[in-house]
């Protein structure tokens, strides 16, 4: 007979005696907890998908375009933490399907839009500086398409760095380093969005709620149409996206006085907007995954955020920042002519704040906060901190030079008055042999002495036999200057003009505040 047995042979019998099994029925938990497990599955495939894809779309440019002769990079703080640097830049190139939104269609590309914005060291505050495009800079040489490298220019159009050698790429690695040359600081990364990016990464979030101050028609948009022409955008509150996105950040005419200044107050009620839409949906991977997504297919960054694990890891790093400590605020400006000059010393002591992780309302963001600290009270022993004058106030101050170099005193006065203090005289200090700096003051001028002691690091402040301030530069100071380049040290942080301080945006603002010039 064969082997083959019926119900009930001894197959039967031996499955019900338990010698062999029957299987046995999963629980619910365990099913659950298979479901979950396939689940998780999938989203790590879908993940990867989305991280190859992403790294597949991110473009990068020339390292070597970057200048050799650079500002150092930020020394760690005590907890071993770095502000950053990032040049955001937004490209008019018509390239591909970008001339259907921007319209024209001239070649190459420029920088309708460059802020640098400055993470502090705390990652708990941030600022973005809008420069101006039409701001008169000096473009340090840049390296061109054919590897052959320019002249230095002086007295130029800012947005002109990003058009040399009118590519419908840009050039990134020529504005970072006019960024740098006009700064003094290091940029970390450099990131170029076009018109494509941008307006697909607005409707990745769902469109952002803007403001206008009043409605905008066909002829503001185009003023060549020599009519009003229909109702495009009513003035309020409303919710835009892609195209109509596009159009707020881009448009002059229609408002205040149909400046750029007043776009770029636009643009920083827009990014500030964007922000808190991205923060309200929750800053992780689920909401930038689909933001980065759309962004990357019309990005190009340098070579250290080349990769979609590196972008969306320094979006992470932001999401600890509060709306209302991310400020935005344009360089300090006034019209020359046609252009824009930057004001001096306005604009430098704006970067000097920045070079020393000084916010805009004056706090060191590169020290540890009260609240991080384990015992937060003040000591009862210790003295409040100076406030320093405030701005425009007319503190004199005398120079003298404690050393045998040459030229010190001139370049602590260039410092000095950059800060906005007032210097009534340079000279040699009687000792020659001076080891450190010191601020001497008179009667009553301890703050203002304390204020100028800021300007030179290690400096102690004592008072003296006569009225005023009086620094005395010491071999410390020399040292110092011997190393920097040539010219007027970039003064140390004092207080901010109202230029600065009383301009600022925070991203908490009214949407319908503060939205053009003039």
């Amino acid at each position: 007979m064969s082997g083959r047995r019926g119900p009930g042979g001894a197959g039967a019998s031996r499955s019900r005696s338990g010698g062999r099994r029957a299987r046995p029925r999963r629980s619910r938990k365990q099913k659950v907890l298979w479901v979950t497990a396939g689940c998780t599955a999938l989203l790590v495939l879908a993940g990867g998908a989305v991280y190859y894809r992403l790294n597949g779309n991110i473009a990068t440019f020339d390292g070597d375009a970057v200048s050799k002769d650079r500002p150092e990079a930020a020394k760690p703080d005590a907890q071993g933490h770095v502000p950053v640097n990032i040049l955001l830049i937004g490209s008019d190139s018509r390239g591909g399907n970008n001339s259907d939104l921007g319209g024209g269609q001239e070649g190459g590309a420029r920088s309708n839009t460059a802020i640098l914005l400055h993470v502090y060291a705390d990652h708990k505050h941030a600022a973005g500086i809008s420069i101006p495009r039409d701001s008169l800079v000096t473009i340090p040489p840049c390296k061109l398409p054919n590897g052959k490298w320019t002249k230095e220019q002086n007295n130029v159009m800012f947005n002109s760095a990003f058009a040399v050698g009118d590519t419908e790429q840009g050039n990134p690695a020529c504005a970072q380093n006019a960024v740098e040359k006009l700064t003094n600081m290091r940029v970390d990364h450099t990131i170029v969005v076009n018109f494509e990016g941008f307006a697909a990464m607005t409707k990745a979030v769902g469109g952002v709620e803007v403001c206008l101050p009043n409605e905008i028609r066909e002829g503001d948009l185009n003023p060549n149409l020599g009519r009003k022409g229909k109702l495009l955008y009513p003035k309020g509150l409303q919710r835009v996206q892609g195209q109509s996105a596009l159009d707020y950040v881009r448009l002059r005419h229609g408002i205040g006085d149909g400046s750029d200044i007043g776009r770029t107050k636009r643009q920083q009620a827009f990014l500030s907007a964007l922000i808190k839409e991205i923060k309200a949906k929750g800053m992780d991977p689920t909401t930038l995954l689909p933001v980065a997504d759309a962004a990357t297919r019309s990005l190009t960054v340098d070579q250290d955020l080349g990769s979609a694990a590196k972008l969306l890891s320094f979006a992470m790093s932001l999401k600890d920042i509060d709306l209302h400590d991310v400020k935005f605020v344009t360089a300090p400006w006034r019209y020359e002519g046609p252009r824009v000059a930057l004001v001096h010393p306005d604009v430098d002591q704006l970067w000097a704040a920045l070079r020393a992780d000084r916010t805009l309302d004056g706090q060191d963001a590169s020290a540890p906060s009260a609240a991080a600290s384990e015992d937060p009270s003040p000591s009862p022993t210790a003295s409040p901190a100076p406030e320093p004058p405030a701005a425009g106030t007319d503190v004199k101050v005398t120079v003298l030079n404690g050393t045998s170099a040459t030229g010190l005193g001139g370049r602590a006065a260039e410092s000095l008055k950059a800060a906005g203090f007032t210097v009534t005289a340079v000279g040699n200090a009687p000792n020659r042999q001076r080891a450190t700096t010191v601020v001497d003051y008179g009667p009553g001028e301890r703050t203002s002495a304390e204020a100028v002691a800021k300007l030179f690091p290690g400096a102690g402040v004592q008072p003296g036999a006569k009225a005023g301030v009086s620094v005395v530069l010491g071999h410390d100071y020399a040292a110092t200057a011997t190393a920097a380049p040539s010219g007027p040290l970039p003064p140390a942080p004092g207080p901010l003009p109202t230029s600065v301080r009383d301009a600022a945006r925070s991203a908490d603002d009214d949407p319908c505040a503060n939205l053009s010039y003039g």
